[in-house]
């Protein structure tokens, strides 16, 4: 791509592409343990790159604003430049992952109202749990901006569980980052598979990148990530 690469990480890359867009390219990687497994799936990063494309959409349709301008080409998103903040913010409906780990909280258990969690991007450190005071002493988050954030995450979550409630599937958990758009917070990054828990409702079947950290075989995760787009886009 003959545009200046700005930056690199596990599954995307980011170029330049004006004085107010850059380039978000989906590579076919995917990635556990902080980047410890890593493999490619060809096909993924397009696959990754019109689900995101899909649910940002969707979230434009409902007033909620993220950095998503349209599509450069199948597998590469245009989007407004941002200052992203090194933070993911993780809303929680059903209990999975890495919570029921940490605290006493059974798997499968559902949290009303949903529950919010900051961490920081740091691999070395397997993504510190944060609180405002943190985010407050690292110069993140202000107090007024992480509710703000919080408050986006109940809209998105609003929006998302219903969208995939009617396509049949369950929403457990889903991660999102942040940046400074002039002086707004935007929705930054994607919305994936490989950012997201979402369970068949029915059979509560694994449809996300849990199949992969679990150790099924590749074949296995691409059908996944190909049935759930298939019912996000009909």
């Amino acid at each position: 791509m003959d545009f200046t690469k700005v930056s690199e990480g596990k599954t995307k890359i980011v170029y330049d592409y004006d004085k107010d867009h850059y380039l978000l390219y989906y590579k076919d990687s995917i990635t556990a343990g902080d980047g410890a497994r890593k493999d490619e799936i060809p096909g993924k990063g397009v696959l990754n790159a019109q689900t995101s494309a899909i649910l940002f959409r969707l979230l434009e349709s409902k007033g909620i604003e993220t950095h998503y301008v349209g599509m450069y080409d199948e597998r590469t998103m245009i989007v407004k430049k941002l200052k992203m903040i090194p933070v993911e913010v993780v809303l929680r409906n059903i209990a999975t992952g890495s919570i029921v780990k940490r605290l006493p909280i059974k798997e499968g258990e559902r949290f009303d109202p949903p529950i919010i969690e900051f961490f920081l991007k740091d691999d070395e450190r397997h993504d510190p749990l944060l609180n405002y005071s943190h985010m407050e002493y690292f110069r993140l988050f202000s107090r007024k901006e992480a509710e703000q954030v919080e408050e986006v995450m109940k809209q998105v979550n609003n929006v998302l569980y219903k969208f995939f409630l009617e396509k049949g599937l369950l929403l457990y958990d889903f991660k999102l980052e942040f940046g400074k758009y002039q002086d707004r917070l935007v929705i930054g990054d994607e919305i994936t598979l490989d950012s997201m828990r979402i369970r068949e409702k029915d059979t509560l079947r694994i449809l996300d990148k849990d199949v992969y950290r679990k150790g099924a075989d590749l074949d296995t995760v691409k059908k996944n990530y190909e049935e759930f787009f298939k019912r996000i886009s009909t």
